[in-house]
């Protein structure tokens, strides 16, 4: 082993002390921002209820992670018959909310369960909502007697979001209380079409940080059961955050986050001083030269200063010729008027242009014809653009 490689290895080995030490002294700190993560356990994320949905919903349940615009546009034959849908926090696009209200109307049960609902989906089922508490605590009670000992209480990040205007004919199954403040519905029942609409404001119930309290699952449970036993899509598009790249499981651990960062940047200074001392001086080759183009204008030139036009229309008629034989598919035996029909209808030059080139190719071919430079140049012209 080198003098190099042993600098290289005391420096990594000096950095990864100084890593460790960095995450032995590290506080952790808690994730509180509301991200309805299916993936995330952090308290406000939905990693419990995604492990508990399939004894809740009796196995009953299937996750749909694209959207409902493209799952429904996808399976137009396949998902005939009532099922239930559920919506949890997720920003959908406007045709998404308009493939979910017509499952709705054509039978369906539909629950979204979320504080930010567009205004235009919101007005289509039959109520506002906002933000109407600043409250940090308050609890969550249904209407139904049955349920009245099976409220939540919500000590931390409240959304605060109620309906503050609701239609007739909508029925309130739950509200939030609070201490100084009235009453405000949260959730909600709605007819539409053949199916019904359950909206609850308030998500914070299905995260991590209440689902680990065993008092509130009671709550979630009376929540769910208003939805009968069909088969029930949960549509996690937005609530789905995985990534599927394959150092996924590293880059989701500090530790071995940290143990890869620096692994790649010891390889990149290795290369980098390696390559600098190694790396021979490449030499310059000049490319070939393309010398067709001077070889023709050589001829060209040698041609005028002969002063031999006669050979010149010769040789450009043959060209002429064998290039219409090749790519018309024409034959050139006999230059009569049948000839001159038929390079008429595949070029779509006039006759009177293709019987004046006739003319000067036969001219051309003839070795006792006097040509003079000007027959050269009209020929030239009129052939090539017949063939433009």
């Amino acid at each position: 082993m080198n003098k190099t490689f042993k600098i290289y290895g005391v420096v990594f080995i000096v950095i990864m002390v100084i890593v460790a030490l960095f995450e032995v002294n590290k506080k952790e700190v808690v994730d509180w921002r509301k991200n309805f993560d299916v993936n995330k356990k952090s308290p406000f994320g939905l990693f419990i209820f995604n492990k508990e949905s399939k004894d809740l919903f009796k196995g009953n349940i299937k996750k749909i992670d694209v959207s409902p615009y493209n799952y429904y546009s996808e399976n137009k034959n396949k998902n005939t018959g009532k099922k239930n849908i559920l919506v949890i926090e997720s920003k959908l696009d406007a045709e998404s909310w308009y493939k979910i209200l017509d499952q709705a109307k054509s039978g369906s049960n539909v629950m979204i369960i979320g504080s930010d609902i567009p205004k235009k989906i919101s007005d289509s089922i039959g109520f506002y909502n906002s933000h109407n508490s600043f409250e940090d605590k308050n609890s969550l009670q249904f209407t139904d007697y049955k349920f009245l000992n099976d409220s939540i209480n919500l000590d931390k990040f409240p959304s605060g979001v109620g309906f503050t205007y609701i239609k007739p004919k909508v029925e309130v199954l739950g509200k939030t209380v609070e201490k100084d403040n009235d009453d405000q519905a949260n959730f909600i029942k709605v007819s539409f079409g053949k199916g019904n609409i359950f909206v609850h404001s308030e998500p914070l119930f299905l995260t991590n940080y209440y689902l680990l309290k065993p008092q509130n699952l009671k709550y979630t449970q009376n929540v769910f059961s208003y939805l009968d036993d069909s088969e029930t899509l949960w549509f996690t598009e937005a609530n789905t955050l995985e990534s599927r790249w394959a150092l996924r499981f590293w880059l989701s651990h500090p530790p071995l986050k940290y143990a890869w960062w620096v692994l790649l940047g010891g390889l990149v200074l290795f290369i980098v001083f390696n390559a600098k001392r190694k790396q021979r001086i490449v030499p310059i080759i000049e490319p070939l030269k393309n010398t067709s183009a001077d070889f023709v204008k050589s001829i060209g030139n040698l041609y005028l200063q002969e002063g031999d036009f006669h050979d010149m229309m010769a040789k450009k008629a043959q060209y002429f010729l064998n290039k219409i034989r090749i790519d018309l598919l024409i034959d050139t035996k006999n230059l009569d008027a049948d000839f001159a029909k038929k390079l008429h209808l595949k070029t779509g030059k006039s006759l009177e242009i293709i019987e004046e080139a006739i003319v000067l190719i036969k001219k051309g071919q003839d070795p006792y014809a006097s040509v003079v430079k000007e027959d050269l140049s009209r020929m030239n012209r009129l052939l090539d653009d017949i063939f433009k």
